[in-house]
């Protein structure tokens, strides 16, 4: 790390290169120099291996940080940034810094056709926002997910590091540029250099970090049950899933499961009346109804929690620091005092400062909980009157809070179970895409919660889903096409059966749907934890060059190879060419098509040319049967396409030690022919392989690793059907 001296002694800086294109330099007057961010101290963001081979230079107007990727220079009088690509192209323009009071703020020059997407869930009506004022500060249903980080149209990101609450004015009162102020009184930044979105959020995933590889019975469809079932009402409701041949891997139960309703204490008991098995000893395990769900039945299990503990106390811990309990004051600076603060105390009246959070929860995962449902409950609430126990005040623990729930919950796991964690809550700041799966909090299950799950992934996590609309069509095609399904029946009564025939029918075919595309949902995930790409997908994404993808709100891809539409019937293709899955027929890019899905669906689902989707067997739950059938749908294109269909357990951490297998498949159009190559490495479950491949006619023979291989052609759907012997090289020969 450089350090210099500016404005005549009253800034001192600090830069360095984390990368060749991620610089972090941080600015802050010689009194707040020792301020650290929450992030830092605790060790939330990781530096990538390697030392980049980087240049600093000073003279006496400026300081410049120069690598192969670009070259950051500040001014010695001002403290301001210009940065430029390896390229030599402007990228950022600081116009101002200002330390006065107890934040920072700044000021950059915005180009006239720049803008910008990032933030997290803080709108759900846009994705770009130019012209708009955000605020990066954890709020109930308007702002679960708020991140300071944003990426521009003029290839950089930004992300300030530091859990203060950030306002950002993006050239909403001044088209000509965009501002920032924040509270910690630091301007701590992070500037990533890329070509294209894509690249940028590869670069912020590396310091931020990737997310973990979940079980795979997570990718299957789960059912809270209502708030105020008892034992027998949940038997029953797994019951009928299996009854109705409804796929279905979890169920849970909402906060009426707590002996005292939204208990917050980490002395929570069972409900003696609904659950009246469920007690300290385990006279009775083996016995109870979470047994007959899991053993009797196959479902995993999941309980919901509230939260109201400190967690800054195990977060000390960790570092080895030691925080004895203090009765004095605490010194602070008088510009930062609080009057709601009379004196030191703990965060609140649950906490036990020796124990972690985690601890009181061993004993629901001896019962069999094989993950908890985190509510916003009070981690989206302001707690001005609170002085944490590592001496922080809610300004700087509001936005934190959440991220530390989320690594201690996960690691708690891990280390006591010895298997995979699942770790689901609505909340999130800088680096929860790492722990975390989502849901879109208490907002429903309609259109504008995709807006919030899209604004997301474009700050690197995709691993969500919101509470299904599962009386409607609609609602049940969005909801079961995600990257996570739950059908939520917090204070109402949304099962499947009751609604009907058809909407009953509409969910067995939706899950058996799902239930055969978890392999392809399983190792998209597994790509998304090596590259930083989320499972779900605004097309703006994808196809940053098309002007019309960046107002669409209504269509995502899931993973690379599939496009789904909700809740219009007005279409937008991107380029290339795009097969309706449910008709068969085949749509041109870059056109609007208004579409009319078949009347036992609700949306539109369209496969990507170069398409390669692996579709397991139908099971009713994860592990019913071995997945030792995958059949592979193609949509050939002339641009040879890749996919890694990824195999391992789906439960233990053993695929760390490299027990896995990958099988590469590689596809390509190539005229009179199409090629396709199958490649293994491990060893794999699959045992057939079987081909649906789209192609505007039969082909006139077929070779498999040099033998003829038989085939069938469907005239209607223009659809190609073949069986492999194994892998190797196929040739669909068409002259």
């Amino acid at each position: 790390m450089h350090q210099f001296s500016l404005a005549d002694g009253n800034l001192l800086l600090s830069m360095e290169a984390w990368n060749p294109a991620i610089l972090h330099i941080r600015l802050a007057p010689p009194e707040r120099n020792s301020r650290e961010s929450a992030l830092d101290r605790y060790e939330y963001l990781e530096k990538p291996p390697g030392d980049p081979e980087a240049v600093c230079l000073e003279d006496g107007s400026s300081v410049t940080l120069k690598t192969a990727g670009g070259t950051a220079k500040i001014d010695r009088r001002s403290g301001c940034i210009t940065m430029h690509n390896a390229a030599g192209d402007l990228l950022v323009r600081q116009l101002a810094a200002d330390f006065t009071g107890s934040g920072a703020a700044a000021a950059f020059a915005a180009d006239a056709e720049e803008d910008w997407v990032g933030f997290g869930d803080v709108s759900r009506s846009r994705l770009f926002h130019r012209g708009h004022k955000v605020s990066c500060f954890l709020t109930n249903v308007k702002s679960y997910i708020a991140v300071p980080f944003f990426m521009s149209t003029r290839g950089y990101g930004m992300l300030i590091n530091s859990t203060f609450q950030s306002d950002f004015d993006m050239a909403a009162a001044n088209p000509e540029q965009y501002s920032f102020r924040e509270g910690s009184g630091v301007l701590d930044l992070f500037l990533f250099i890329g070509s294209s979105f894509k690249e940028i959020l590869s670069l912020y995933t590396q310091v931020t970090g990737r997310p973990k590889l979940p079980p795979v019975w997570s990718f299957g469809l789960w059912h809270i049950c209502n708030n105020i079932v008892n034992a027998r009402d949940t038997v029953e409701e797994g019951h009928h899933y299996r009854a109705e041949k409804i796929p279905c891997d979890v169920i849970g139960l909402e906060p009426g499961w707590m002996a005292e309703n939204y208990d917050f204490s980490t002395r929570k008991k069972w409900h003696p009346q609904r659950f009246p098995l469920m007690m300290d000893s385990f006279k009775f395990r083996k016995r109870t109804f979470i047994d007959a769900l899991k053993y009797g039945m196959g479902f995993h299990f999941e309980l919901w929690l509230c939260e109201d503990y400190d967690l800054t106390y195990e977060e000390e811990r960790r570092q080895k620091r030691c925080l004895p309990h203090r009765e004095e004051e605490i010194m602070r600076d008088e510009e930062e005092f609080d009057e709601h603060l009379v004196g030191v105390h703990r965060m609140d009246p649950v906490t036990n400062p020796e124990e972690a959070w985690f601890e009181h929860l061993k004993s629901f995962v001896d019962w069999g909980a094989d993950f908890f449902k985190l509510d916003a409950a009070n981690q989206v609430l302001p707690h001005p009157d609170r002085l944490y126990g590592n001496g922080m005040t809610d300004a700087e623990c509001h936005n934190f809070y959440p991220l530390m729930l989320i690594r201690q919950m996960w690691e708690g796991f891990a280390g006591y179970a010895g298997r995979r964690p699942l770790v689901f809550t609505p909340c999130g700041w800088t680096s929860f895409q790492r722990w975390a799966a989502t849901w879109t909090g208490d907002t429903g299950g309609r259109a504008d919660t995709l807006a919030g799950m899209l604004n997301t992934a474009l700050i690197g996590h995709g691993l969500t889903t919101n509470d299904m609309t599962s009386n409607e069509k609609e609602g049940i095609h969005f909801g079961y096409l995600l990257p996570l399904s739950q059908i939520n029946n917090y204070s109402s009564c949304r099962m499947p059966w009751v609604w009907g025939e058809e909407i009953c029918e509409l969910h067995r075919r939706y899950s058996s749907l799902r239930s055969r595309l978890i392999p392809y949902l399983y190792s998209c995930m597994r790509e998304s934890t090596l590259t930083g790409m989320p499972l779900i997908m605004p097309l703006v994404l994808e196809f940053q060059e098309d002007p019309r993808c960046r107002s669409i709100l209504h269509e995502y891809l899931l993973g690379p190879w599939l496009l789904v539409s909700i809740y219009r019937k007005e279409t937008y293709f991107p380029c290339g060419r795009w097969k309706d899955f449910w008709t068969g027929k085949v749509y041109s890019g870059n056109t609007e098509e208004t579409i009319s899905p078949p009347a036992d669906r609700g949306g539109g689902l369209f496969l990507r040319e170069g398409a390669i989707v692996p579709f397991g067997p139908v099971m009713q739950y994860r592990g019913e049967r071995p997945v030792d059938e995958v059949e592979l749908y193609l949509f050939p294109g002339e641009k040879r396409s890749f996919f890694e269909y990824y195999e391992d357990d789906g439960v233990t951490f053993r695929y760390l030690d490299g027990e896995y297998a990958v099988t590469g498949i590689a596809l390509e159009d190539q005229g009179a022919q199409t090629v396709l190559e199958l490649r293994t490495r491990g060893k794999s479950a699959v045992r057939k392989w079987s081909v649906v491949m789209a192609c505007d006619h039969a082909p006139g023979r077929i070779r498999c690793n040099g033998a003829a291989l038989d085939f069938s052609f469907d005239e209607v759907r223009k659809e190609l059907k073949m069986v492999l012997p194994g892998p190797g090289k196929t040739e669909v020969i068409f002259s």
